[in-house]
């Protein structure tokens, strides 16, 4: 065996990527010292994403000072590739962590993601990847849209920065003003859920709980995300009420689309485009991957499928590593998983697995390679 290619995504709760990427190579250097092992650590789009794609392929961080959820001015960052992609992480300045116990998502705002995107725009990024997850927003994306020069008007014809409580007074959208070099940029927003913009499967009803909301302010806050849409379709010709992903992210999936033209794609087919993931493949023998659960929701396309079906095209074997193994899950062997190991090696409950999740990982994949030796003798 010359190369093994690992590519995890975080066991939530328990390990990240990064660390499961060094001791899986760690026990792999154990039988295997002269193997090359190329790793790729994988975040969803929120908290950690830039540190795993520069861990990947080089770069560095771009320190910034923007807007945090409560419009008050703090130290962020952004990633920036050696190919000149930026990397920007929306929960850096938009981020649930922020606000801790002062959860409210009818006043946080993106704004301070604009920032971070006009600021790689004006260094001469020519892409700019945006991380959509663990935001503490509900406004839409329009905080970020008005830090890049969207105008946004209330019935009086003033200008306003919305939130998620305003989203509801927006009559009018005015583009006119919006920073010219992005029609020079590509944007992909990075986004792993498919969620309409509004309605019970949107972004307030879903996510917006999580950030503070009660029943009643889920419905004011589903309210402006429908008007949001609605004067979008009129004043700028686009259809995101409905749109799968546009709810990502307090509805940014949704703004990225209408004020800045952006992709929506899933994480993981940016992270292995991004890191020219089938060129690795080429002369590898072997890659691992994993994610905390693997069950039928994975088979959706997160990253331990996502990864499959390249390996499976290129024809080199997967064998994902996973916290926990659920029912009905067939069909991802025909995706192209090799096969599927648990590392909860004495069948207790999370709780307990937790916290000898790293030796059990260690373990696990020691087990792995001594099968994987024993066939060559």
């Amino acid at each position: 065996m010359r190369k093994v290619i690992l590519i995890p995504d975080s066991f939530k709760g328990t390990m990240s990527s990064c660390e499961i990427c060094s001791i899986m190579e760690q026990a792999i250097h154990r039988h295997l010292p002269g193997v090359k092992v190329v790793s790729i650590p994988v975040a969803d789009g929120g908290e950690g994403s830039v540190d795993c794609f520069l861990s990947a392929v080089g770069g560095i961080k771009q320190n910034v000072k923007v807007k945090d959820p409560y419009f008050k001015e703090i130290d962020s960052f952004y990633g920036l590739l050696p190919d000149g992609t930026a990397i920007v992480e929306m929960a850096a300045c938009a981020g649930l962590p922020l606000v801790e116990n002062n959860k409210s998502a009818t006043k946080t705002t993106t704004y301070g993601v604009g920032q971070l995107i006009a600021h790689a725009a004006q260094a001469g990024c020519k892409r700019i990847i945006i991380g959509l997850g663990g935001s503490a927003t509900n406004d839409g994306g329009t905080g970020a849209a008005a830090a890049l020069g969207v105008k946004f008007k209330n019935s009086k014809g003033e200008s306003f920065v919305p939130v998620g409580g305003t989203l509801k007074d927006i009559v009018h959208i005015d583009v006119s003003g919006l920073l010219p070099k992005l029609k020079e940029i590509e944007l992909v927003a990075m986004c792993d859920i498919d969620n309409p913009l509004c309605g019970i499967h949107g972004a307030a009803h879903v996510f917006g709980p999580q950030k503070g909301a009660d029943p009643e302010t889920v419905k004011l806050l589903d309210a402006g995300l429908l008007n949001l849409a609605k004067v979008v379709k009129v004043d700028l010709g686009k259809d995101i009420c409905d749109l799968a992903g546009a709810g990502a992210a307090g509805g940014m999936g949704g703004g990225m689309v209408a004020f800045l033209g952006a992709k929506l794609q899933m994480g993981i087919e940016t992270i292995l485009d991004t890191v020219g993931f089938d060129e690795l493949l080429k002369d590898a023998d072997l890659v691992f991957s994993g994610e905390g659960k693997i069950d039928f929701q994975s088979l959706r396309g997160k990253v331990v499928i996502g990864v499959a079906r390249r390996t499976k095209k290129a024809g080199v074997p997967l064998i994902a590593v996973v916290g926990d193994i659920g029912d009905n899950i067939e069909a991802a062997y025909n995706e192209g998983i090799s096969g599927i190991f648990s590392i909860n090696r004495v069948a207790v409950p999370f709780d307990e697995s937790k916290n000898r999740s790293k030796d059990d990982l260690r373990l696990t994949i020691d087990n792995i390679i001594r099968f994987i030796q024993s066939l060559k003798k």
